[in-house]
């Protein structure tokens, strides 16, 4: 698939070209290793509302979820309940979809386990990472093997809304491998980011 040629004239990967608000996201964040468990257990919640609709709804939506998740601070996410869910049920700067607002306070609630066993939510998922030179070309795939396994892991420790198709977005978008295109002007960026990255244990 040929690249998308932004205005600056460098090729980025094809999809950043669908919407101008891709642009910043695709150079400034999308593929960036990421060891902060609030941004990591940000991403898979807003990865599983994705689920059935475009990035471009979510990413438009976001600084509204924020709001309505106290910027995904799972410690008081996890505390949660029934009147929340009827608040945010009502918030038209969201997705109101009650399956998917009771699977983040659940999963909030899964997360604070996982720091209790693992440290940190960083030390569980990166333990994911895939080996590079075993990945097929770069955004030739939807899922991998080892996405199927964060998927599976995390469905035995009671997570929802979070299926291996999820957990590879959330694999390229959270830096746990590269997936931008080979001619990307960000690839090399990301790259040198990933080489400097201190993977958390």
């Amino acid at each position: 698939m040929p690249d998308f040629i932004a205005p600056d004239g460098h090729p980025r990967c094809q999809w950043c070209g669908g919407a101008a608000e891709f642009l910043p996201y695709h150079d400034n964040e999308w593929g960036f290793p990421v060891d902060n468990d609030q941004r990591l257990f940000e991403k898979l919640c807003l990865e599983s509302f994705q689920s059935g609709l475009s990035w471009r709804t979510i990413l438009n939506k976001r600084e509204n979820f924020r709001a309505a998740f106290h910027h995904f601070d799972f410690h008081r996410v996890a505390r949660f309940d029934e009147d929340d869910v009827q608040r945010l049920l009502q918030d038209a700067g969201i997705i109101r979809h009650r399956g998917k607002i009771e699977a983040v306070i659940n999963n909030a609630q899964r997360a604070l386990e996982m720091v209790e066993q693992d440290n940190s939510l960083a030390a569980f998922l990166w333990r994911f990472e895939p080996d590079a030179d075993a990945l097929a070309a770069p955004q030739t795939q939807t899922t991998s093997p080892e996405s199927i396994a964060l998927a599976k892991e995390l469905k035995k420790r009671g997570w929802k809304f979070v299926g291996p198709t999820t957990a590879f977005a959330f694999m390229q978008a959270m830096g746990l491998l590269n997936d931008h295109s080979l001619t990307c002007v960000t690839r090399e960026r990301v790259e040198q980011s990933r080489q400097q990255f201190k993977r958390p244990v």
